[in-house]
């Protein structure tokens, strides 16, 4: 692996790895901007207590509260509004613990089908859930409405139950872990992940990442954790080169396994060389703010499910039909074009320019990328770069 990436640095070095910048522009596209993805906050309440929590728990910075079906069909309305000929439309139904709300996510899924064969579109309906409440009928019942169930579990049981307890204070690795291995097992070949987050208490995380695959869990994301510097469990400066060997440690685990037989994805190293995103995708990235908004359970649209609740971002309410398409125009132009960090990085094209919300997270400045994050991103695109080279050589495709 050591060897690929210095071999892709020498490469680099010598300008011969990249084409010339073409002079294109994120923001040619016709304005004002389709919307073609939406989180439904379903639940501002959890019935976890992660210490981690990006969302307060939850509640984010209001109160505990369920979405409506009133809100979620007017918020489904704008969707199909905003889509102009977009047929294929994305709907994530998020929380808080969105099967707190389980009546809601039935209403919403059954809506949004009247409006399928009504307008002639398509929506993939994808949800996150902790698994808590994942009962028998409700597997069955996400295993076939769901394009991807995204599952979350932070990997091995210490790890897990110090960082994320019941609302009652208890561990909830062993209530959760069953109801995960029981829908993976229906699952088969569909869509899912299961999606953990690291801190500073277990920066050995391909433990965890190996811990998942003995599972036999083949969809694997595991989230560096984004907190102040003041959090006892943020990654500090002090932590970045032990996380930057850990992930060598893991590329090396992903090729072992795989070479054994063993195959299992993790998604920061999922990279496709031949059937990636278009330029325009590569330039805008994951489109919040633009082509993707959140609308929480009281009907206030923001650019996407971090920014809930943030001062300053409302984009408008969807049970008063009114948008505020300057904000959806100050996203249009955040993109790795008009960041000043992104343009002499080598790694923008794989990245996008990283999360407008961990951007304002750490600088109030969404133009102004993470340090750390970019350092991870980078370290990953490396790692993926050097696993895909490998397996072609080993598969005698090179």
């Amino acid at each position: 692996m050591h060897e690929v990436l210095a071999e892709f640095e020498q490469l680099r070095n010598l300008g011969m790895l990249y084409t010339k910048e073409h002079a294109y522009k994120a923001n040619e596209q016709t304005y004002p901007q389709i919307i073609k993805a939406m989180c439904l906050h379903v639940a501002h309440d959890c019935n976890l207590r992660c210490k981690y929590c990006f969302a307060s728990t939850g509640k984010f910075k209001g109160e505990r509260m369920l979405m409506q079906m009133d809100v979620a069909k007017a918020a489904l309305d704008l969707l199909i509004a905003r889509s102009g000929t977009r047929k294929n439309l994305e709907v994530d139904l998020f929380g808080g613990e969105p099967l707190l709300n389980f009546a809601a996510v039935e209403g919403i899924v059954s809506y949004g089908r009247q409006l399928e064969k009504q307008y002639g579109k398509v929506i993939r309906f994808t949800i996150t859930t902790n698994a808590l409440d994942l009962t028998a009928e409700r597997m069955s019942y996400l295993n076939k409405e769901m394009h991807n169930v995204v599952l979350s579990l932070d990997g091995r049981k210490s790890v897990h139950d110090e960082l994320r307890p019941t609302a009652s204070g208890s561990g909830s690795f062993e209530k959760i872990l069953p109801n995960i291995l029981a829908f993976v097992a229906m699952r088969g070949e569909k869509e899912y992940y299961v999606r953990g987050t690291f801190t500073n208490r277990n920066l050995d995380f391909t433990q965890d990442v190996k811990f998942l695959s003995e599972l036999c869990i083949k969809q694997i994301s595991l989230e560096p954790v984004v907190l102040p510097t003041s959090s006892p469990y943020a990654i500090r400066t002090e932590h970045i080169s032990t996380v930057l060997e850990e992930y060598d440690r893991l590329s090396e685990f992903v090729l072992k396994s795989r070479n054994a037989g063993k195959w299992f994805n993790f998604f920061h190293f999922m990279l496709d060389l031949e059937n990636g995103p278009c330029l325009h995708k590569r330039i805008i990235g994951c489109g919040a703010g633009t082509e993707y908004v959140a609308v929480t359970p009281d009907g206030d649209i923001y650019p996407c499910h971090q920014f809930a609740d943030e001062p300053g971002f409302k984009m408008g309410n969807v049970l008063t039909a009114d948008f505020n398409d300057s904000l959806q125009q100050t996203f249009n132009e955040c993109n790795i074009r008009t960041k000043e960090e992104c343009k002499a990085c080598w790694a923008k094209y794989f990245c996008s320019g990283g999360c407008a919300a961990n951007a304002w997270k750490s600088n109030h400045n969404i133009n102004l990328p993470d340090k750390t994050a970019c350092i991870f991103e980078r370290k990953r695109t490396e790692c993926a770069l050097g696993i895909n080279v490998l397996e072609k050589l080993n598969s005698n495709k090179v």
